[in-house]
């Protein structure tokens, strides 16, 4: 894979001997299993993988640099370049301004930019909409586009199934910025709709099979649907595709789901299944397969709990907090400041959107086993500060410069 120059700042040598050991033990990437971080008093598992992803260390590359190259210039980045705060607020301490809050909401007017101004399109991608706006004051949007190439390919996906006159479902949630551009190139060439989760996509499945009136469909899928959709024709053939970083059991679950009901509905063979169920097949991307399956191989091992690093609003972030909840005590926090002391954490709860605070979330026991990864936003140096800060609480046998060193000498 192409090598992308991420400033030093997200870099962290304690994270990237391990990855470089385990990627000389692993090559195939067939090792699920964590790595052990033994400071005596406090034992550290790390996810196999976790981190920046191809896509985000892109948008950097090219958002950073286009700051570089552009002095005197005003820089604009359409919206979060990524799901993580620090990353943000780096590039807005830079001069880079936001012309969009993450939903979308204008902050500044396009009427003020110039065909001399830098807009950065983040590696969510933007609407055709969008990128017609700028066009039209005469700012190129092919040239500062940090648009992730795994988004692109659902993009593509969906308009090869288009040609083929099926509407598009699309897996995702409807106010991300990813759902956002996907449902508008999927629009462009054929009817779509989106689904957030399980219940809608039965939901959906009532209008297919006729159990519901297609004239509710507008009310119940309201700001979800494609101009001009007919519920009562539109929803005949169909393929689903997702953003790329939903739970991948979910968007499988949605797909078998919506394609028995197609099955029954046309009493279609294995055959026959074509006619009205597009073979889409998964369009995640590399890194949300590989976090996940990380995590399903982090949760093996027992341990007192589970914190997550991330974004508060990063979606692939937020469903390894979903798996990691479902076993043991997890905390979801931005940064290691959330860290308050040995005896509170401050983290975040993404169903109810707030932020609490947790006492004694450390056990009184020796050693204590922590489970830790980050989402694909996420920088190194971030989850090394969240290390360094657990580990300051403890009797330790081992420094992180010496663990460090170990994973050197190990590779």
């Amino acid at each position: 894979m192409k090598q992308f120059n991420v400033p030093i700042i997200y870099r962290s040598p304690l994270i990237a001997a391990i990855k470089n050991k385990r990627k000389q033990q692993d090559k195939m990437k067939k090792d699920f299993t964590p790595a052990l971080l033994d400071f005596g008093g406090v034992q550290i598992y790390l996810a196999r993988h976790f981190g920046f992803c191809y896509g985000v260390e892109n948008a950097i590359d090219i958002a950073f640099r286009t700051i570089e190259e552009n002095p005197g210039k005003r820089i604009f980045l359409l919206s979060e370049m990524i799901h993580n705060p620090q990353v943000n607020a780096d590039l807005l301490q830079r001069g880079a301004q936001f012309l969009q809050d993450t939903y979308g909401k204008q902050i500044i007017p396009y009427e003020s930019l110039t065909k001399d101004d830098v807009v950065i399109i983040p590696a969510f991608g933007t609407t055709l909409a969008i990128e017609e706006k700028l066009n039209a004051i005469g700012i190129p949007t092919k040239k500062y586009n940090t648009t992730c190439p795994f988004v692109e390919k659902v993009w593509n996906r969906s308009e090869q199934i288009a040609k083929k006159n099926y509407t598009v479902v699309v897996h995702g949630k409807p106010t991300h910025e990813e759902t956002r551009a996907t449902f508008s190139h999927a629009a462009h060439h054929t009817p779509t709709v989106v689904v957030n989760n399980m219940l809608e996509a039965i939901v959906l499945s009532e209008y297919i099979t006729g159990e519901k009136e297609a004239d509710n469909f507008y009310t119940e899928f309201e700001g979800r649907y494609s101009k001009g959709f007919d519920a009562a024709k539109d929803l005949q053939r169909i393929g689903v595709v997702n953003q790329t970083t939903m739970l991948a059991s979910d968007t499988q679950a949605i797909s078998d789901f919506l394609k028995e009901v197609m099955i029954k509905k046309y009493g279609l063979t294995p055959e026959s299944t074509e006619e009205r169920f597009a073979d889409t097949r998964d369009t995640l991307c590399y890194a949300t397969n590989d976090n996940q399956s990380a995590v399903y191989g982090l949760l093996e091992t027992p341990a007192d709990l589970a914190i997550v690093v991330g974004g508060y609003n990063s979606s692939n972030t937020s469903h390894l907090v979903e798996l990691c909840e479902e076993k043991l005590p997890t905390y979801f926090i931005s940064s290691e400041e959330k860290i308050i002391s040995s005896a509170a954490i401050q983290h975040f709860n993404f169903h109810t959107k707030e932020e609490l605070t947790t006492n004694n979330f450390l056990p009184k026991k020796e050693p204590v086993k922590i489970l830790i990864t980050s989402g694909a936003s996420c920088p190194d140096a971030m989850v090394e500060a969240v290390i360094e800060k657990l580990v300051s609480f403890f009797k330790v046998n081992i420094s992180v410069e010496d663990l460090t060193l170990s994973f050197h000498d190990a590779g």
